[in-house]
Order: C-alpha cells, then structure tokens, then sequence
C-alpha cells in the first residue's frame, strides 16, 4: 500500500487531517477532497463498456474493481445477490431472491458515526423517491468501526426508524470484515474490490447491484448517496 502514488492533493487533505484532529469519529485514511472518490458517476464508464477509472484519475489509485473484459475479474460469477438469504431486524430470513428486478443499494450503516446523520437523511429521500420505479435500500448494521453501532437489533431498528423515518429494509447485525465476514459481503467484496483492497473500510459504504443481482458499482464511505442518484436512475432506466 505504501507504494500507491498520492496526489499532492491527498497529500494536503491527510496532512491537515492529522495537525487538526477535527473528526475523531472518521479515520485519517477517508478524510478526502470534497468530491466525489469512487468509479461511480455520471459519466462513469460502468455504463458503456466496464468499470474502471476516468483518465486522469488524481489519487494514482488502482481500483481492483471487477471490469468487464476480465482485467480485474474477481467475481463468482455463478453467483448474485439473488443467492443469499439473511436474516432481518427481526431474526427471519429474507431470501433476496424477493427483490430479483430491483436496483439494490447495500449499505453497512451504523448509529454513532459521523456520517450518519446525512446518509440516513439522504438514503431515506432517496428510497422515497425511487422506491415506486424498484428501487431498494438493504441496510446491514455493522459494529466493526469505531464501535459506532453497539446497540441490539430493537434499538437499531427504533433509531432508524423513529428518528429518521427510515423504511427501507434494516437486517441482523453483521460482520462485513474478518473470518465472521457475512457470506452476502464476502460476495459483495469479491465482486468490486475498493481502492484500497477488498476490505470495507469504515461505516456507510455502498454497493450499487443492478436487476439481475450484479454488483456494477462500488462507493467509499464519504460518497454521499445523493452523489448515486444519477448511477441509480441509469440503472432502473435499463
């Protein structure tokens, strides 16, 4: 990792980062130019011929994500999102098969994080708005980061629904990192690796799947989701 070129840009960003300590709720690693670091967007070639890295890409950053014509192919491909099934809110399983035909958006949120408040803002605008046209939120609680989501599965549930409205569906709290990696996130890793290698690297990350149950995009944790919309109305537009 060390050997990643960074741009002076990043470089500036970490080196403030680490003189201010501002936000001790956000590791010095995600602390970012303010727009959007992620393969997704726009114009992102995701939506002509693979996934990979706008020309001119700032960060030097190899993206490891899956690419169509098999450079960076690390998919089961016998496989989607459509496989699995989990466990909700509640303890019972969901088979995701029930949202074959949908643009999912899987997310690993947490209730104490910095980001929380405006991803659960905007997660919950945008399934207002696209639910209607299939579109789902599928959020996993996640413990791993800083500790931000200690909470059992009814107080989860009651946060995200009575302070934020949140109707999307909410599952059991998982693990999304090390050997008690939930098999959906190991899926969802071994088909669009990060910037920084496979692991989830802190609250909020995002995997947009398209209808057929494949990962197409993959979001870094200050990806706002308002930042997706444009990718998501593509993808239901397909």
């Amino acid at each position: 990792m060390a050997s990643m070129a960074f741009s002076g840009t990043f470089s500036a960003s970490l080196q403030s980062f680490v003189q201010n300590k501002s936000n001790p709720s956000f590791p010095v690693a995600f602390l970012l130019p303010p727009h959007k670091i992620s393969t997704g967007s726009s114009q992102s070639s995701i939506f002509h011929k693979g996934v990979s890295l706008k020309s001119g890409n700032p960060y030097g950053f190899s993206s490891g994500i899956r690419k169509f014509g098999g450079v960076y192919a690390r998919v089961a491909k016998e496989k989607s999102v459509h496989d699995f099934t989990v466990k909700d809110i509640d303890g019972k399983d969901v088979s995701l098969d029930k949202f074959k035909g949908k643009v999912l958006l899987i997310v690993n949120v947490a209730s104490r994080c910095g980001l929380t408040t405006t991803n659960y803002s905007e997660l919950s605008h945008l399934y207002e708005k696209y639910k209607s046209q299939g579109f789902e939120i599928l959020a996993f609680p996640c413990n791993q980061f800083g500790g931000q989501e200690p909470g059992s599965n009814p107080e989860i549930k009651k946060f995200a629904c009575t302070r934020f409205k949140a109707e999307f569906p909410i599952f059991d709290k998982v693990d999304v990192n090390g050997p008690n990696t939930a098999p959906i996130y190991q899926f969802l890793k071994s088909s669009a690796g990060g910037f920084l290698g496979d692991l989830v690297k802190w609250n909020f990350e995002k995997f947009l799947v398209d209808k057929n149950g494949k990962v197409v995009e993959r979001y870094p944790p200050p990806t706002s989701p308002f930042q997706i919309e444009k990718d998501i109305q593509r993808l239901l537009a397909a």
